[in-house]
């Protein structure tokens, strides 16, 4: 489960981001960079975020701990950016945040950076499952920690829940866009990680990490039905994508053979 901590003061932002994260300071003394539930990408990227993170995290990837983060009405209010102000205030109540990982650079293949081939096969497979287009050599969204790589911003995963008529077919997609996996050139073991995957995932893990997330963000945009009905749609996406996972690893196969 994930744990729930209270945002003290406001670090620094980090503007390679889109929505604008930051380095928020908790009341457990931790770092941790936040994903603020009123940036532009809303509620929705949040939900990504913790639902393919703890897959991520399922599956024996190292994503940093995910954790709900308190956000008050003062936090902030002295900052002389109108545009942080603005984006504290909306984003009152519960966010979500990520471990802070100091001093850790970003995985880059031109500095002769490599991945185990086991570890990229199952980063490939992660990514093509809860199809995650943000793993590319433009935006890479892996650090280098201590010798380890580690897994971040999975807010454009799961991206049917911007249109939820797609669900079915985005269930069955082949995902094409793993032709630009950043991991792919050492990803020598896609077809053993679909095995260990179908071993690590079923429809429990599923439940379990959906019922972690909360129902104001699954409603944040007056969808019809409520969080258990939204709840229902996500376990039909991932338990349908996972038997139908033949189609995604023969794409990322396929892909892998015309590269290498």
């Amino acid at each position: 489960m994930l744990r729930t901590v209270q945002a003290t003061r406001y670090v620094t932002p980090l503007r390679e981001g889109g929505s604008l994260p930051a380095i928020v300071e908790a009341d457990d003394l931790g770092l941790y960079v936040v994903k603020f539930r009123g940036a532009g990408q809303g509620p929705l990227a949040l939900v990504a975020e913790l639902i393919a993170g703890e897959i991520g995290r399922a599956l024996g990837l190292n994503v940093p701990e995910l954790v709900f983060i308190e956000v008050d009405g003062g936090l902030g209010r002295n900052d002389p950016d109108y545009e942080i102000r603005q984006l504290l205030q909306a984003s009152t109540g519960r966010n979500l945040a990520l471990d802070y990982l100091p001093g850790s650079t970003m995985f880059d293949p031109a500095a002769r950076d490599k991945a185990p081939a086991d570890l990229a096969s199952m980063a490939v497979w992660f990514d093509a499952f809860v199809t995650n287009i943000d793993r590319t050599a433009s935006n890479p969204n892996l650090l280098l920690w201590h010798k380890a790589l580690y897994f971040i911003d999975h807010g454009a995963a799961l991206y049917f829940h911007h249109n939820w008529q797609s669900l079915d077919q985005m269930t069955e997609s082949a995902f094409p866009a793993v032709r630009k996996h950043l991991l792919l050139p050492w990803a020598s073991r896609i077809e053993q990680a679909d095995a260990e995957a179908k071993r690590k995932l079923n429809e429990q893990v599923f439940v379990e990490i959906l019922d972690q997330v909360p129902d104001a963000w699954l409603t944040a945009n007056g969808e019809d039905g409520g969080a258990d009905a939204r709840r229902s749609g996500y376990l039909r996406f991932l338990t349908g994508r996972l038997a139908a996972s033949a189609s995604f690893t023969e794409e990322a196969l396929r892909a892998r053979s015309e590269l290498v």
